[in-house]
């Protein structure tokens, strides 16, 4: 596919043209292209479509739970024991593999894939001006040059730079992240403005919302704001979770240690005994077999997969596994502000009138919350009933007639509604009408008024004015809108349209600027009377001045409040919560500092200047953005990466979409999220709301330590099996057990007991301690110490097990048998020490906080019965019998291993606490 030619430069982009140079550079005019020239451009330029994306096949996916280093050496073994005729062990051997691969294969979810979904954000059709006449054509035959019209519901089908704007407003929030339309005008802007200040441009995939308008065609396909994005996002690469490098490095070492253990065993052995090379082949392949945990990856899937559904439980939906634990890894949240901390609600949040400054509580759209005084100024007005006689005061509309006043001018100039549906309100019109409705509803007005005509708003003139007949025939024009085109038309100011008080100019700009400063949108209202028997109203009457100024109204989209918790909760955990938005710094700064995020927002043009050096400093010290493009995001992500930060990343359009792959955690918004947004991403929230964030990165702690805890408690298996091989071989004695045996102990103690540290709750002060290393070992120096003594008590035990029983004049079966239920019991035993990783198991909580284990356990017992007594699984795994004092040994050792490990948890518990003594004083 050929891209749209480029007919701009950076220094001389079309939003910074006017609109006869952007016409001439494209060689068209405002009568559009005819059929033969479009026909040529589009052969030239190809289709107005995005290009497909490759998609992972169902048997790529397959294969690819067969990548890692354990599978490869388990393979292998299948390999050599089908050469040496050994066939049981080959199928059973192949089918652990299997089982291990089908896990994942059904677990995981399909492969991200963006692209796709951007596609459909393209429109189907679109009305454009070819031969001198308007017509509808598919959006895949825009050409530059085309002329293109826009209604209102209309989704822009390309790049276009605007010739004519009635009204014209598009809901950009995909690429730009505002929370309110973007009104447009066709004057040229700077060339270097970002793309939510591009009000002479209208952008491929969004959406009209109000108005209409005509543009030319500047750039079609990967040409667009779209498709860069599009092309980022195919050049993005998706990061490794923490998880997915610990097991790599993991699973190579361990491959690695056991191929080279086994190769010098079979050399040792071959020089001191002289062994037969099909026996020593036996004997590695049953060490390597015995030393690598089989039912690991299993464990992991199944692990991953509850957490999964636990997840879903808190309001997230993970598409890729390894997404569960990476949140609980994370030492950076980027999140998107409106929707995500904000409620995406305009809200009027203070109003200033002639009388003082005034609070309004509540938030969204409910008509819910109360209007208090809020200063001594407000407080001492003329009429203050003596409720009011402090500032904090509620207000009484009927003791403040300014108050009144603009009540009822948000009440009449106001086309929008809130409605309660299924006990939510919801919005019917714009927001910022809905907030100003909202507060309406909150004082209390509700004026009995006729509308006669009206100026809809438009943002030529930016304001909105309503003819209104009272009930006792008064006709007044209400008047609200942008202050200073009001202040321009406004000579008085006071509590109504009689007011004689000149218009104190110099102090309505300084509230105005005050408002703006805490990040407040300022609308202002305004009055004046009519004519009797007047019916019209047009902007030259509007124009023609002489209201009077009632006061302003300060708006917000207002900060979640379980957001607020949230964050401090992620804080404490010590996770850094950065809010990276398209919205302007004023308004960013003021709900970072209530959120407790940040006082200063770094502005998209600061780190458009910025090194990647410098900027990698920046985002050490700063943690508000705003007014970012994706690229800008996309960096930021990079910047924290690159300075050892886990990054997980939140957003809902498109301009997110390409940060949100780059991300090690990408979580994107379930209800206002686009389908761009969710396909790149690992998690979705169903609630759009960080505080299912915070849940979910105590979710992931917790999984987390479930998989160490799992991994901790597998590893002194696998070590005592290779210690007993190992020793058997180097010493020349039979082998205490088969190399089957070893399989069916791997495979049952990772079904059932492994299985059982998956269910364990969260550990005590989880959300209090601070993120792990992504760089530090899997386990650390205190796990392998664990793992090294059970692992010889485990291996020790069973040798003497089945020296015991051969002394005792048992027979190899029988002896056999016994080793293995002595490996089997004391890792029974093993699991109860371990469901707790420094706090003692002999405890209340032992029984009465996870209940799978016990039936684990139980189902352990079961299994390893049916190992010993029943006839096929005796032929199959070469074991008999035992009697009941048989079983007495193995409860021994049980009990020994179980001992051993709360002494020594015991141990380090004392030396922790002599330590912190030590630090205090």
């Amino acid at each position: 596919m050929t891209a749209s030619p480029q007919l701009f430069s950076a220094d001389r982009p079309p939003h910074a043209l006017p609109e006869q140079d952007v016409l001439s550079a494209l060689d068209t005019d405002d009568s559009g292209l005819d059929s033969t020239r479009a026909a040529e451009i589009l052969a030239a330029t190809g289709p107005n479509a995005l290009p497909p994306s490759e998609q992972e096949t169902t048997l790529q996916r397959l294969l690819r739970q067969f990548h890692d280093p354990m599978i490869y050496v388990l393979l292998a073994a299948a390999v050599f024991t089908g050469i040496l005729g050994e066939v049981i062990d080959t199928i059973v051997i192949l089918a652990v593999v299997l089982i291990n691969a089908l896990v994942g294969f059904f677990q995981e979810g399909k492969a991200a894939d963006a692209l796709e979904s951007i596609r459909s954000m393209l429109s189907l059709d679109s009305e454009v001006l070819r031969d001198g006449d308007w017509t509808e054509v598919d959006a895949e035959e825009l050409v530059p040059g085309d002329i293109v019209r826009l209604r209102a519901g209309d989704k822009v089908p390309a790049d276009l730079r605007l010739l004519r704007s009635v009204n014209l407003r598009i809901e950009e929030s995909a690429l730009t992240g505002e929370s309110v339309p973007a009104e447009k005008a066709v004057d040229p802007v700077a060339a270097d403005a970002v793309l939510g200040d591009r009000s002479s441009m209208a952008y491929s995939g969004t959406v009209v919302a109000a108005g209409s308008g005509t543009g030319v065609v500047t750039a079609t396909a990967t040409g667009t704001e779209i498709g860069r994005i599009t092309t980022m996002l195919s050049e993005v690469e998706s990061m490794d979770t923490p998880l997915t490098r610990s097991m790599t490095r993991f699973s190579s070492l361990l491959a690695i240690v056991a191929v080279v253990l086994a190769v010098g065993m079979v050399l040792l052995s071959w020089l001191l005994y002289d062994h037969p090379w099909p026996r020593l082949l036996m004997s590695a392949i049953g060490f390597a077999v015995a030393a690598i945990p089989e039912g690991l990856p299993a464990v992991l899937a199944i692990t991953l997969a509850l957490g999964v559904q636990a997840m879903a439980s808190r309001n997230a939906i993970t598409r890729r596994m390894n997404s569960v634990e990476t949140l609980g890894s994370v030492t950076t949240i980027c999140s998107d502000k409106t929707g995500t901390l904000t409620r995406n609600e305009m809200t009027v949040r203070e109003v200033v009138t002639t009388a003082g400054r005034f609070e309004v509580t509540g938030i969204g759209y409910a008509p819910d919350g109360e209007i208090r005084a809020a200063d001594p100024a407000t407080a001492g007005a003329p009429g203050a009933g003596t409720e009011d006689a402090a500032a904090g005061g509620t207000i009484e509309l009927a003791a403040h007639p300014g108050l009144a006043a603009i009540a009822e001018v948000a009440a009449l100039a106001n086309d929008s509604r809130v409605v309660e549906r299924d006990g939510e309100w919801v919005l019917n019109g714009e927001p910022t009408d809905g907030g100003i409705r909202t507060f309406a509803l909150k004082s209390g007005a509700h004026p009995q008024a006729e509308r006669l005509a009206e100026v809809p708003f438009d943002s030529e003139y930016k304001y909105m004015a309503t003819l209104d007949a009272g009930a006792d025939g008064t006709r007044l024009v209400h008047l609200k809108g942008a202050p200073d085109r009001l202040l321009d038309r406004c000579d008085r100011q006071g509590d109504g349209p009689d007011a004689g008080t000149p218009l104190d100019r110099a102090h309505w700009e300084a509230e105005i600027d005050r408002l703006g400063a805490s990040g407040l949108r300022v609308l202002a209202a305004a009055e004046r009377r009519a004519d009797p028997g007047t019916d019209e109203l047009t902007t030259d009457d509007v124009d023609a001045g002489g209201f009077v100024l009632l006061g302003l109204f300060g708006i917000i989209d207002p900060p979640r409040e379980e957001a607020i918790e949230a964050i401090r909760t992620v804080q404490r955990a010590g996770v850094r919560v950065r809010m990276i938005t398209g919205d302007h710094a004023g308004t960013a700064t003021a709900i970072a500092r209530e959120m407790g995020i940040g006082d200063r927002a770094i502005t998209g043009a600061e780190l458009e200047a910025s090194t990647d050096e410098e900027l990698r400093e920046i985002v050490r010290e700063h943690d508000v953005y705003a007014r970012t493009s994706p690229e800008h995001k996309l960096r930021l992500v990079q910047a924290l990466q690159a300075d050892g930060e886990v990054v997980s990343m939140t957003g809902d359009g498109v301009n997110d979409a390409p940060s949100l792959k780059r991300a090690d955690v990408g979580v994107a918004m379930g209800i206002k999220g686009t389908e761009a947004t969710k396909e790149a991403a690992d998690i979705v929230l169903t609630d759009d709301n960080f505080a299912s964030i915070a849940a979910a990165v105590e979710m992931g702690r917790t999984i987390y330590d479930n998989l160490r805890k799992a991994i901790i408690f597998m590893l002194p298996t696998n070590g005592a099996q290779g210690l007993v091989i190992l020793v058997a071989m180097v010493a020349g004695m039979t082998l205490p057990i088969t190399p089957l045996q070893v399989l069916w102990v791997n495979l049952i103690t990772a079904v059932t007991l492994s299985l059982a540290l998956s269910f364990e709750p969260s550990e005590p002060g989880i959300m209090e301690r601070p993120p792990r290393d992504p760089r530090a070992s899997l386990l650390d120096s205190e796990a392998v110490v664990r793992i090294a003594y059970v692992s010889l008590l485990l291996g020790g035990a069973t040798i003497g097990a089945f020296l015991l029983a051969q002394s005792g004049g048992l027979d190899l079966e029988t002896s056999r048998t016994i080793a293995v239920h002595t490996l089997v019991v004391g890792q029974i035993f093993y699991l109860f020490a371990s469901r707790f990783t420094t706090a003692s198991s002999m405890r209340r909580e032992l029984f009465t906080t996870n209940g799978i284990s016990w039936l684990c356990v139980a189902l352990m017992i079961g299994l390893q019965l049916a190992f010993g007594y029943l006839p096929f699984m005796q032929v199959a795994f070469a074991t008999t019998a035992v009697p009941l004092s048989g079983w007495l040994l193995p409860v021994i050792v049980g009990v020994v291993v179980f001992l051993t490990v709360e002494v020594d948890k015991a141990l380090r518990r004392r030396a922790r606490k002599a330590t912190v003594g030590v630090s205090t004083a």
